[in-house]
């Protein structure tokens, strides 16, 4: 899938989809501040700039075991 699949502002759905993850995961993410989230005032929905989460991904690389040692 290339960057360009996916709109510069995403919704929690299309972050679920990007990440793999149940959309309840990502609420519960956005809402603890574990990933980067955003809402307008008043609003209830969370927003996702779609370089952000990249960027997210890119910085938790999954560790190896001859790293943790």
């Amino acid at each position: 899938m290339a960057d360009d699949d996916y709109p510069q502002i995403l919704d929690a759905a299309h972050v679920a989809e990007l990440l793999g993850m149940n959309v309840q995961m990502v609420r519960k993410y956005a809402r603890e501040g574990r990933i980067p989230a955003y809402r307008l005032p008043g609003g209830r929905t969370f927003k996702f700039f779609r370089d952000e989460i990249f960027e997210f991904l890119k910085a938790h690389p999954v560790e190896t075991e001859e790293s943790e040692a």
